[in-house]
């Protein structure tokens, strides 16, 4: 009783730490301290093993990860201080218009998380330019923020086959599949969340003008413009796009390759880099987006003068996004050791529920727990997967699932994701988190019903 009581508490410590703006690495060690204590957990357990160095460590986490990160941290430097994603972002909104900025501003997101340019850097670099936008169509700045929470934070983090964010991963590492697993299920919930969210937001928008409400600016608005890059000669968005299409290509073709059987690991010369692109789920992407930014040096003179300042810029960037989710990951490694999570994971698996359906309850609540999707698909797969798989869940199936159920319930109040996001455009929960909670948790969990429904019918 007493360890399920701690259980609890050290959860909504963490949320409060949270929604307070205390550091995610303090509240995630504070939480888990909390929860171990509490369970009988010796501390140096706590703190050396169960946190730190286990199998669901925040160490071993960024062990694994950290190249991946790092390169995607790059990439994404390297396309913002070339300008590229400015003129990416200018030549849509060229073309579609100010008055469609919240579809400006999904499209736009969208394509550089999907090219594999990280999410802070997306939003960053993404925001300077939104208040332009902002202050042109009188948009109301809680729906850019949901917006930009839609285009970056859900179907290209979950749903779309192929990308290389760090959830795909994630999945195709642990159940050795491959990025483009489930992909009918994926495009389901991608058109689902797209749609539904947009449809929402634009909703949103329309009553909004009915009662007058638009654009409000506060102090973070002037120190953000000042953010945007500076680029002289800003590459023309056709050659921009080039280096996202490289980091696409290059996780694409191998995959198309050997599906329409031109080639296989007995072909010449390639057979063998063909196999491991495909087999190699964390090394070949970061390989995708370090290959990306080499084509970004060698495509922009403005950035070949600065390579070896955003190449250090992007290595700084890569080191809190990945210690924010390895401290999340290391709660959770705690919170695995506990009774309360034994009984729970009993539970679910005892509960008379399909079995892609209680696949998707335990990855969903796993990831509120922590407050991140990765997090959360991580401990789930490790804790979990064997099970599902020898109920005869498709690998495919379950990879693809589970990554979309993993990025619903992870937006509540005090996901770091959201943090930052709130944090970086100068929000309080109370302005924006309605929005943020629609697109990023109930639209997903939409997506999720449907991908399951999919699966069913299909596979």
């Amino acid at each position: 009783m007493t360890g399920n009581i701690g259980l609890l508490l050290g959860l909504a410590a963490l949320i409060l730490m949270a929604l307070r703006g205390v550091n995610i690495l303090v509240a995630a060690l504070s939480a888990s301290l909390i929860v171990g204590l509490s369970n009988g957990l010796a501390i140096d357990g706590i703190l050396l093993e169960h946190f730190a160095f286990g199998p669901l460590g925040a160490f071993s986490f960024a062990g694994q990860f950290f190249v991946l990160f790092l390169t995607g941290a790059i990439f994404g430097k390297m396309m913002a201080a070339s300008g590229a994603t400015t003129a990416i972002a200018q030549a849509v909104i060229a073309r579609l218009g100010a008055r469609r900025t919240l579809l400006v501003t999904v499209l736009v997101c969208a394509a550089l998380t999907y090219g594999g340019v990280v999410v802070f850097v997306v939003i960053f670099t993404m925001y300077p330019l939104g208040i332009a936008l902002m202050r042109q169509s009188n948009l109301p700045k809680r729906l850019f923020c949901g917006a930009a929470a839609l285009g970056a934070g859900t179907f290209t983090m979950t749903a779309l086959p192929g990308t290389p964010s760090i959830q795909n991963v994630i999945a195709a590492s642990a159940l050795g599949t491959d990025l483009f697993a489930g992909v009918v299920p994926g495009l389901t919930a991608a058109l689902v969340m797209g749609l539904g969210g947009w449809a929402y937001l634009e909703d949103q928008w329309r009553r909004a003008r009915a009662r007058g409400e638009g654009y409000v600016a506060n102090p973070q608005d002037a120190a953000m413009e000042k953010m945007g890059p500076e680029v002289r000669h800003a590459p023309a968005w056709n050659l921009a796009m080039l280096p996202l299409l490289t980091v696409l290509g290059s996780i694409i073709v191998p995959r198309v390759l050997t599906a329409v059987g031109w080639v296989d690991d007995q072909t010449p010369l390639i057979g063998s880099l063909v196999a491991f692109a495909n087999t190699q789920a964390v090394i070949w992407p970061s390989f995708a987006l370090l290959l990306g930014s080499v084509v970004c040096i060698a495509l922009f003179a403005d950035l070949r003068r600065r390579a070896l300042e955003a190449l250090g810029a992007g290595a700084n960037d890569s080191i809190m996004p990945l210690l924010n989710t390895a401290a999340v990951i290391g709660f959770g490694g705690v919170v695995t050791q506990t009774s309360g999570f034994a009984a729970f994971a009993q539970g679910v698996m005892a509960l008379d529920l399909p079995p892609l359906v209680s696949a998707a309850v335990s990855v969903s609540v796993v990831s509120g727990i922590v407050g991140s999707a990765s997090g959360g698909l991580q401990i789930f797969l490790q804790t979990f997967a064997e099970n599902y798989l020898a109920l005869g869940v498709d690998p495919a199936v379950l990879h693809r699932v589970a990554a979309i159920a993993s990025g619903g319930l992870d937006s509540l109040p005090h996901s770091g994701a959201v943090i930052a996001m709130l944090t970086i455009m100068g929000l309080k929960h109370a302005e924006a988190y309605r929005d943020i909670f629609v697109v990023t948790v109930l639209v997903p969990i939409a997506a999720t019903i449907a991908a399951i429904a999919v699966s069913v019918l299909l596979y």
